[in-house]
C-alpha cells in the first residue's frame, strides 16, 4: 500500500503538468476586426475569401473612419494576403499586402457619407465590393489568380 500512494500521486501530478503545458501551449484565440480595426470600430459589411477567412468592413462612428481587415479562419503558416480601401469620390485609400499567419494589417480611411470599394486577398483566393454602403446597387467579384 505504501508503494502505491506514491505512485498513484505521481501520475495525478503527472497529468496536471500535461493539462497546464497543453493549455500553455494552445495557440492564441483567432483575431477579430474589432480586434485588428480598435475600439470602437463596428462590422458594417464582410464577405467571405471562399473557406480561407473573411474580409471585413468596418466602421467608426465617432471618427468616420472606415476600417478594413482580411482574417483567416485557421491560422497557421504566413501566407499572402491583403486588404485595400477606396473612396472614389475622395481619392483616398488605403492598402496593407504582406506573409501573415493570421490577418493582414487594416487599412483606414475617412469613409463618412461616402461609397466605398474595398476587399482583400487570402493566398490565391480574391474578394472586391464596389459602391459598398452608400445605398447603390453594390457589386461583388470573387475570383482566383
Amino acid at each position: 500500500m505504501r508503494f502505491m500512494r506514491p505512485a498513484l500521486t505521481f501520475t495525478a501530478l503527472g497529468g496536471l503538468l500535461v493539462g497546464i503545458t497543453s493549455a500553455l501551449a494552445a495557440p492564441a484565440s483567432a483575431a477579430t476586426p474589432q480586434g485588428v480595426c480598435g475600439k470602437g470600430y463596428t462590422t458594417v459589411n464582410s464577405m467571405a475569401v471562399g473557406s480561407l477567412g473573411t474580409v471585413y468592413l468596418t466602421y467608426n462612428s465617432s471618427n468616420g473612419q472606415n476600417c478594413v481587415a482580411t482574417i483567416r479562419n485557421k491560422p497557421g503558416n504566413a501566407v499572402a494576403m491583403s486588404a485595400w480601401i477606396d473612396v472614389p469620390d475622395t481619392g483616398n485609400a488605403a492598402q496593407d499586402y504582406g506573409q501573415y499567419t493570421s490577418h493582414a494589417e487594416p487599412a483606414y480611411v475617412f469613409g463618412k457619407g461616402h461609397c466605398v470599394n474595398w476587399g482583400g486577398h487570402i493566398g490565391n483566393r480574391y474578394v472586391q465590393i464596389y459602391n459598398s454602403n452608400c445605398g447603390q446597387q453594390e457589386h461583388r467579384e470573387t475570383f482566383m489568380r
